[in-house]
């Protein structure tokens, strides 16, 4: 199998290792020419055979929409393009018509894994045909971790479903790191304890509270241990808003996720230790920016 991948950001380029360490052929393309395998999206049509399978990485919105419709002018009828990015679910679906015009296939696909995907897989969360998935699934096989399928992918439904499936996990990604960032100011204002980072540490064996996230909250504890070079602002980019505005259109209360995406906002006139631990937390994981503390 040969696919093309357009966007070799962080994530981007580790999924191209990944891919071509399972024996898939992949051609990448990027405007850095230190990452890219060629220099234009037409080189990289050009170098694969139809039926084409292009995946997308690239930014949600004006981005991702270029990108999709650059590929509608270029791809045939039969190919099919992946959006492996955090669009929104409703642009799936506008893409996918798009495409569809033209006779050009479309899936939609959260991935979850940040910066440790390349080691340890992705978990994946994709939307779409029966058909189009099962055409996918070699490449789909070779990003998740080693395994049984089911722990690690799902067909969530039509299009728009991977992506709306990632918002939720997003969302819950807001409220877990929250309620970690809080439970870490707490003790650290206690003045009879005196081992922060090894409280958190004991922690991640044999507690129900144990998780990726608790290792990473301790790896970045470890890194700076009163996390004094990070500042406390801390960026949303997009999928907490859209849960819980999805939240509001179901009727459905979602408080904790809600309170987290608020302590966001929250931390960009604060000075809260919470909120620094949830910078470096994103930073872990997805190698996401942090401000220098003030």
């Amino acid at each position: 199998m040969h696919i093309g991948l357009i966007g070799l950001g962080k994530m981007g380029f580790n999924m191209r290792a990944r891919l071509r360490q399972a024996g898939i052929e992949v051609t990448g393309f990027d405007r850095n020419p230190e990452v890219t395998d060629v220099e234009t999206i037409d080189a990289l049509v050009a170098e694969l055979q139809a039926p084409r399978i292009i995946w997308v990485m690239v930014p949600s919105g004006a981005i991702t929409d270029s990108v999709i419709a650059e590929l509608g002018e270029k791809l045939s009828p039969g190919d099919l393009v992946i959006d492996g990015g955090n669009s929104r679910f409703t642009e799936d679906q506008k893409h996918a018509a798009e495409l569809a015009e033209k006779s050009i296939k479309f899936l939609d696909c959260g991935v979850s894994g940040g910066i440790w995907g390349l080691e340890n897989g992705y978990g994946l969360m994709a939307g779409g045909s029966d058909e189009d998935i099962e055409t996918a699934m070699p490449i789909f096989d070779a990003l998740r971790p080693e395994g049984d399928r089911a722990d690690s992918f799902v067909h969530v439904g039509g299009v728009g479903a991977g992506h709306y499936a990632k918002m939720v996990h997003n969302g819950i990604e807001y409220g877990l790191m929250q309620s970690y960032a809080e439970g870490y100011e707490l003790l650290a204002a206690k003045d009879i304890v005196k081992d922060l980072p090894g409280t958190f540490r004991a922690w991640q064996k044999g507690t129900v509270v144990r998780s990726w996230l608790l290792d990473l909250m301790v790896k970045a504890l470890d890194e700076d241990p009163g996390l004094a070079a990070i500042d406390d602002y801390v960026e949303d980019s997009g999928e907490g808003r859209w849960t819980v505005e999805e939240a509001i259109a179901s009727a459905v209360p979602v408080p904790a996720i809600t309170a987290a995406l608020y302590a966001r906002f929250a931390s960009r006139e604060d000075n809260s230790p919470a909120m620094r631990m949830v910078s470096a937390l994103r930073n872990q994981f997805g190698g996401h920016a942090t401000k220098p503390a003030k």
